[in-house]
């Protein structure tokens, strides 16, 4: 499987394979023609009201993965067509977050890992 993770401020890459942005709002910033998305999953990205909760606090953490998690579970249709992607080819989730440890793109990597 293959499934990365990196940041919209990071320039794209050849080996990224399919780039999918998982963020509910577009980065600030980053034209079309940087981003160089080639899917914009808004459904998979958390809510707003769970964002705004979260706001990258890393004392939140273990509840905003907790809480992401349930909110995915709606979703269960576009992530096995995640996983389904991911088992083919690479794929890469692309985030705004500068904190690269705690951010959903990590939670919604292990999500897809763990349920394959």
């Amino acid at each position: 499987m293959g499934i990365h993770l990196k940041r919209a401020y990071d320039p794209p890459s050849s080996g990224d394979g399919i780039r999918i942005l998982v963020d509910r709002i577009w980065p600030r910033g980053v034209t079309k023609e940087q981003a160089a998305f080639d899917l914009w999953a808004k459904d998979l990205a958390p809510s707003a009201e769970l964002r705004k909760w979260f706001g990258h606090a890393p004392q939140r953490w273990e509840e905003f993965q907790r809480l992401y998690r349930i909110e995915l579970e709606q979703h269960e249709t576009a992530l096995d067509d995640l996983r389904k992607q991911a088992a083919a080819q690479r794929v890469t989730l692309v985030f705004g977050a500068k904190d690269r440890k705690h951010n959903q793109a990590v939670v919604l990597k292990q999500v897809i890992e763990n349920q394959t």
